[in-house]
């Protein structure tokens, strides 16, 4: 089923509520990874481990955004995401903060064709049944969420193309306003006003992860790839394939069972540039000058 997940207004609360009264933290451990959000590995009396991402309180709006996304890809019965156990927030001693408790995943070697068997699940995912996330339309969520430490905005419509220009590229390039030029800026209307020229409407719609670079999958217990951190919403494939060329890329044999699976629409590597143009505008936004030269050369490329 797609629902939020249960959310509590203390640390202890959601332990109880979880596990019963006798339940207390032994050992907390700070884990590696992420930007954005602090990580903890909670070891708990009962013998288990809970995974704990932990935020300010004003910013627990990530979290419940964040089980959304990861409750809609668990319902379609694809691909593996860790089972959300709640959110919450707390008051603390002295600074309030908020929270999401996941399953603890204990990565397993990973199996033989681990490459393969993640394109065919996402390919599946993508394939799977959209219409209880976005409100009767086609393209959208059911709430706007985020992509990094920026908002995303997700107003349902029935076209591709106007989704992608109102609710992607749109507010991106008017957070970075500040760094074109009126030349630029001229180009950046061109872009928004001629998209139809470039982008093509889905076969069928597909929920997307969102965010689908290699740092954002893991190989879960039972050896294949788990997906984590989505930024989930209804769109067309081709995007989350596009997000995971930009950083590095997979190996090929992903691609190549991933395209059997689902065939791609013929122009996919000529629409590539474009669907990565937002996440470079997320970057830019986000950490600033670094991201402008590859920004400013996708623009050109496609207003020239």
């Amino acid at each position: 089923m797609f629902k939020s997940p249960a959310n509590y207004e203390s640390l202890a609360e959601a332990l109880v509520s979880l596990y019963g009264n006798s339940i207390a933290i032994v050992q907390t451990d700070r884990l590696s990874g992420g930007d954005i959000n602090k990580a903890y590995a909670l070891h708990l009396n009962n013998g288990e481990t809970i995974f704990m991402k932990a935020n300010a309180k004003e910013n627990a709006a990530f979290f419940t955004a964040e089980a959304l996304s990861l409750s809609a890809i668990e319902s379609t019965k694809t691909i593996k995401t860790p089972k959300i156990l709640c959110t919450g927030t707390d008051a603390g001693e002295q600074v309030g903060y908020s929270f999401l408790f996941l399953e603890y995943i204990e990565s397993a070697p990973k199996i033989k064709n681990y490459w393969e068997v993640f394109g065919q699940e996402l390919a599946a995912m993508h394939n799977a049944a959209t219409q209880k996330f976005t409100d009767g339309k086609k393209f959208g969520f059911v709430q706007d969420n985020f992509i990094g430490a920026k908002s995303q905005k997700n107003v349902n419509s029935d076209s591709w193309i106007t989704f992608f220009r109102d609710s992607r590229l749109e507010p991106q390039f008017k957070e970075a306003d500040s760094y074109f030029d009126t030349n630029e800026r001229k180009l950046v209307t061109k872009l928004l006003d001629h998209l139809d020229e470039f982008l093509v409407e889905p076969e069928n719609p597909s929920l997307l992860h969102g965010d689908l670079w290699k740092g954002n999958s893991m190989c879960g217990s039972d050896g294949k790839a788990w997906l984590i951190d989505p930024a989930g919403y209804v769109g067309h494939a081709e995007t989350d394939l596009a997000m995971t060329e930009l950083f590095g890329g997979f190996p090929q044999e992903f691609y190549d069972a991933y395209k059997e699976a689902n065939p791609l629409q013929p122009g996919y590597d000529e629409r590539r540039d474009l669907y990565n143009l937002y996440h470079l505008l997320n970057h830019l936004n986000m950490f600033g000058t670094n991201y402008l030269n590859p920004v400013k050369s996708i623009l050109e490329e496609y207003t020239k």
